[in-house]
């Protein structure tokens, strides 16, 4: 298991995928933070916080994680190697696994750069080191599990065709749904009633509490169940292969 997810983290960053993904995220917060006129915009704002980092991540990521991962097994199966996966002495579940947890760790590898935008802030308040730490770890602990949720979610995607570009698109949209999807549904009248509820089953509530620097063990049980439940129907997918 642990071959096969050195092989995969070897092969992101053979290719220009890895680096690719790690410049693209970089590129596109950089510009809405410190470039693009906007809410986003830190300098504009007048603030000395990192929130409009955590506000538009998200939505960076729901076209990043599922490009990361729309090759994993999609690839596999277009080529007729996932065959050869599956009659080695592993598990569908560990084979899903490592993969899970390559692309993961590309995905964790293009956050650690922003924490230069830490070091930024921390010294453009109008007194130096006036930046709320723990609002700020909660966010980056709240953006990983973000990332842990979309990379499952998005290798599901990728196990039900072998076409990469639908698998993009699947995982791209199953993301979505998962992230806006439920709060939308929260706001029809007819749920008013279950609002709340349905509120709760998204990813967005649980973020952004977590996101305010409060670690609520809920929102924990969330993020893990939700990603580990993503990764076992993959596993599935294949088994039934």
């Amino acid at each position: 298991m642990f071959s096969l997810y050195r092989k995969e983290i070897a092969t992101f960053f053979c290719s220009a995928t890895g680096y690719l993904v790690v410049s693209v995220f970089l590129t596109a917060t950089g510009l809405f933070l410190w470039i693009v006129p906007g809410q986003s915009n830190i300098i504009y704002g007048g603030y000395a916080t990192l929130e409009p980092l955590f506000a538009i991540a998200p939505w960076i990521f729901l076209l990043l994680v599922p490009a990361v991962a729309m090759r994993l097994i999609a690839d596999e199966r277009r080529t007729g190697t996932m065959e050869l996966l599956l009659i080695r002495p592993l598990s569908a579940l560990q084979i899903v696994t490592a993969k899970y947890l390559a692309g993961l760790t590309v995905v964790l590898i293009s956050i650690l750069p922003t924490l230069a935008y830490v070091a930024v802030v921390w010294q453009l308040g109008s007194t130096p080191g006036n930046l709320d730490v723990g609002a700020t770890t909660g966010s980056y602990i709240g953006l990983m599990l973000l990332g842990a949720v979309y990379m499952a979610l998005s290798l599901f995607a990728s196990s039900t065709t072998d076409n990469q570009i639908t698998a993009f698109v699947v995982g791209a949209v199953l993301c979505f749904a998962f992230y806006a999807g439920f709060d939308s549904l929260a706001t029809i009248p007819a749920l008013s009633g279950a609002a709340t509820v349905i509120e709760s089953c998204g990813i967005a509530s649980h973020y952004n509490g977590i996101s305010r620097g409060v670690i609520d063990s809920r929102d924990l049980i969330y993020f893990a169940s939700t990603a580990a439940a993503a990764v076992y129907l993959t596993s599935l997918r294949l088994r039934r292969r």
